[in-house]
């Protein structure tokens, strides 16, 4: 193939791939931004393929990983429940970190095969560029894994702290400057392999300080963490289509992870730095069993709801574990028929990653236009007659306007306690992710309702 030809088709898979972060923008389009990318992805593997020329024993050898990768990834892909989605895409983020430190080693080890000088004389250039794919890979790595360990519940999601955590953060990203310089001017493979396990011990460092609450920040930040270290590589194989993926996955994931941010009143700097609930978790803990709560059952909601005329579900990681958004999908389509106007309320860090929410509620064919954004639905919390809020709970506590002392205040909450009631589905009384008591429970409005999601929500739509 023309190296011409190579550089159309690089080109369409790009703006393919644009399109698909356009069509991914909104619910309506996220299908056709799939399929644009998918289309993208074979263009792009296709033209690499055909660009290596002679069919050679090692394409032969490619072939067969890519089968076998293949096979495992559409097997985990189909296997994996929703609930674990955060914890298979912090995965894969390690995987394409781990990827891009692999091609840096390879190209370090043998750049004659990638047409970058010899052993000892590398181009300068080229070796600027995989000493960066390098690092960005082994922080994505190692940082991912701390990821998935936290959202799998092997490592606690509470934030690590040490005394000079901080201050040897910044010198391990100076000592990494300062290796990638003589690196540059000695092309020493002892000072390489330095640099790659520096950049696996920083990646592990700035994770382990991060809460639970900041979850969907850390997803979308490792995603962009991802792309830079694909553009990086991108750079040192001269690959056009890896260079354009690697860019747009890095700015799309860093813009990300500003909105996210923004959604929870949050410094980026602060999330990369500190962490949620890090100040004392136990004050609400000792008190709540001291407060009076007004508990209930099926049918006490049912025949609040029944009475209503406008209901706002808030779904929540409750929800997700539960499996319960079919059943809520069948519980509002019961309201509805009795002419209950219904609208469901996102708010953008609900769940543990970026659209976690969303992607639920799809998968049970819920009408695009009854979800909204925390903008758009706060202000209908005073003039709903019913809140259902369904697993969801950091996101309501209304500690967040009102205790500075508290490690989420000044993050946006949904005003579900300006109600008039309000139904709270839940296990127990037990403290969110952000490890605090949710005031919202003991309000004089609020009915909890001690059960499992799906199931009290079931039993909900049976009384009604």
């Amino acid at each position: 193939m023309s190296a011409n030809l190579s550089a159309t088709l690089y080109l369409i898979s790009g703006v393919l791939f644009i399109l698909a972060l356009r069509g991914l923008s909104s619910p309506e389009t996220s299908r056709q931004g799939n399929l644009f990318g998918i289309i993208g992805m074979i263009i792009a593997i296709s033209v690499t393929f055909l660009s290596l020329g002679n069919f050679t024993s090692g394409f032969i050898y490619v072939l067969i990983f890519l089968a076998i990768g293949g096979s495992i990834g559409a097997f985990i892909a189909y296997k994996i429940p929703m609930t674990a989605m955060p914890e298979l895409v912090a995965g894969f983020h390690s995987l394409v970190g781990l990827a891009a430190v692999f091609v840096a080693i390879s190209a370090f080890i043998n750049p004659e095969a990638f047409d970058l000088g010899a052993p000892g004389s590398i181009k300068l250039a080229s070796l600027i560029e995989m000493a960066i794919g390098a690092a960005v890979g082994a922080i994505t790595f190692s940082g991912s894994v701390i990821a998935f360990l936290k959202l799998q519940g092997i490592m606690s999601g509470a934030p690590i702290t040490f005394k000079g955590q901080h201050a040897l953060n910044a010198l391990l990203l100076i000592l990494i400057v300062i290796l990638t310089f003589y690196l540059c001017s000695t092309q020493s493979s002892n000072l390489f392999w330095i640099l790659i396990a520096v950049s696996f011990l920083i990646g592990f460092l700035i994770i382990i300080p991060i809460g639970g609450a900041d979850m969907p920040v850390v997803i979308s930040m490792l995603n962009s963490y991802s792309g830079w270290a694909a553009a990086g590589i991108g750079f040192t194989l001269e690959n056009t289509a890896l260079i354009i993926t690697g860019a747009l996955v890095g700015s799309s994931g860093a813009i990300l992870s500003y909105i996210m941010c923004k959604g929870m009143n949050r410094s980026f700097f602060n999330v990369i730095l500190g962490g949620f609930g890090a100040t004392a978790e136990t004050k609400g803990d000792k008190s709540k069993e001291q407060r009076p709560v007004k508990s209930g059952n099926a049918d006490d909601a049912a025949f609040l709801m029944k009475n209503a005329s406008s209901v706002i579900i808030v779904p929540g990681y409750g929800m997700a574990v539960a499996q319960a958004q079919h059943a809520l999908r069948e519980m509002v389509d019961t309201l509805k028929k009795n002419d209950i106007k219904v609208s469901y309320a996102i708010h953008p860090v609900a769940g543990r990653m970026p659209g976690h929410m969303n992607v639920l509620l799809a998968e049970a064919n819920v009408p695009y236009d009854e979800v909204f954004e925390l903008e758009e639905i706060n202000s209908d919390f005073a003039n709903a007659d019913v809140a259902f809020v369904i697993g969801a709970n950091d996101v309501t506590n209304p500690v967040a306007k009102t205790d500075p002392q508290s490690p989420i205040y000044g993050m946006p909450v949904l005003d579900v306690e300006k109600c008039k009631s309000v139904l709270f589905v839940k296990r127990s009384l037990s403290p969110g992710y952000a490890g605090i008591d949710n005031d919202l429970f003991y309000k004089e409005n609020t009915l909890m309702l001690f059960a499992d999601a799906k199931k009290m929500t079931e039993d909900i739509t049976k009384n009604l």
